[in-house]
């Protein structure tokens, strides 16, 4: 049987545009709000296409983290105290949206599950969105 599921999480974390030029370019964060729209088959004998906990653990990998451009020179530094994820470009909430969407992908795909996202939105604020669809 064909379904679309929603899973809504947040997660807290700051980062910084390194190629921003404005007031983004700061090290801040942001109470992020991550949004996936899911499509596939259920099983046949669970009828569950994906576990929501397995989307809530994708995002769970950025909660509290600092997210920074691969090229940031204060990736570096911050290292030597925590650890550090990094992104190929800025973390913009357009990249983290793509990124995230993936992520969830490859979780399916590891776990054998016939599933795609067919769209998440990447909440940096409570105005501010952005979405990514394949």
């Amino acid at each position: 049987m064909s379904v679309r599921i929603y899973k809504e999480a947040y997660f807290e974390a700051s980062h910084r545009l390194l190629h921003y030029n404005g007031k983004c370019f700061r090290l801040h964060g942001h109470q992020w709000r991550a949004e996936f729209w899911v499509e596939g088959d259920t099983t046949a004998d669970s009828n569950i296409l994906v576990d929501y906990n397995m989307i809530k653990e994708v995002v769970g990998r950025y909660d509290h983290q600092v997210i920074l451009n691969t090229e940031d020179p204060m990736v570096e530094c911050l290292s030597k105290f925590q650890e550090v994820v990094t992104t190929d470009g800025d973390p913009t909430s357009e990249l983290m949206a793509e990124r995230m969407a993936k992520e969830v992908e490859e979780e399916c795909s590891k776990l054998g599950i016939a599933a795609r996202v067919t769209k998440c939105r990447i909440w940096e604020s409570t105005s501010c969105f952005a979405e990514w669809t394949p």
